[in-house]
């Protein structure tokens, strides 16, 4: 069966730790709250674009645990379908997360389990639903090349192709040629380009050279509370955050922005306006404790464009 958006990516359960900072190395502090959910960047970004409206396919691995089963449950409430492989030799991941209390901020550490076997083999499987779609997102919590050719039989269909190039590494030579768009965050842009990003400007000159290594149609740098900076063939253009209430945590804020940009451009809304959009979900997400249960419906987003 088609959908409209089709994501490739990691599910992993979170384990998430408060404290009033984030611990220094060797040290231990005590802290003010645990929670244990749903977590993983493709799992997030499916879930925030199928609760933001879309009609979202993911495709993952997971292992044939509770782990695994959180993971079904999740996607099922969210309105997400599975297009997935269970794995019966390794276990579903998991990720910790230390939550600063006071400003939201968070360190994340990842073991993808088995998402991490994830292979190419397993993403020709399915073909026929990343033919069938209009958009096409994914990141590289996965194998590269598992990431790699989901681009390509993408593109090669005529499908847009966003790329969450998070975590920031090495990418083969080209593969940012099979990307219309590619939306790294200040950190990941400075690993693609070598150029250190501090600010709009600098945020500009990563995206450019971005540009120069074939990526088709924009780069999208998100700046956290700054907002983002696209360019693209009309230039460069600034997209102010949001204020949709009190920071309370920020873990997943730049799942939530992707989805809901492949929400809105499956939609058909135009490129500035699916970013208005894309903020308004991060914005949302944000003043709510988790990930996939932080993420808005979609009358919140309007609620708050409508503003």
């Amino acid at each position: 069966m088609a959908h409209d958006i089709v994501i490739l990516g990691v599910f992993v359960a979170d384990a998430a730790f408060r404290s009033a900072r984030l611990p220094r190395a060797g040290e231990t502090l005590i802290g003010t709250g645990f929670t244990l959910g749903p977590g993983g960047k493709g799992s997030n970004q499916a879930v925030a674009a199928a609760k933001a409206g879309g009609d979202v396919g993911f495709v993952a691995r997971i292992g044939m645990d509770a782990f695994g089963e959180m993971g079904l449950a999740t996607w099922a409430e969210a309105g997400v379908t599975p297009l997935v492989s269970r794995d019966a030799d390794r276990a579903t991941g998991a990720a910790g997360i230390f939550i600063e209390e006071a400003e939201g901020r968070n360190a994340i550490v990842i073991s993808p389990g088995a998402a991490a076997a994830i292979t190419v083999a397993d993403i020709e499987d399915r073909r026929a639903e990343i033919e069938g779609a209009k958009v096409a997102v994914t990141q590289l919590e996965q194998p590269v090349e598992v990431a790699e050719r989901f681009l390509r039989i993408a593109l090669e269909a005529g499908v847009t192709t966003v790329f969450n190039p998070a975590p920031a590494a090495s990418l083969p030579e080209g593969m940012l040629a099979l990307c219309d768009y590619v939306t790294p965050n200040e950190a990941e842009a400075e690993e693609l380009t070598g150029i250190a990003v501090g600010d709009r400007a600098s945020a500009e000159r990563a995206a450019a050279a971005l540009l120069a290594q074939g990526v088709r149609r924009g780069v999208i740098v998100t700046l956290g509370g700054d907002g983002a900076l696209l360019l693209d063939a009309a230039g460069a253009r600034h997209v102010p955050a949001m204020a949709a209430g009190p920071v309370v945590d920020t873990t997943g804020a730049g799942d939530a922005f992707n989805g809901g940009l492949a929400c809105a451009l499956a939609d058909g809304q135009g490129l500035d306006e699916a970013l208005r959009f894309a903020t308004a979900v991060a914005a949302l997400s944000v003043t709510k404790q988790g990930t996939a249960a932080s993420m808005p419906a979609r009358a919140e987003v309007e609620a708050l464009l409508a503003r």
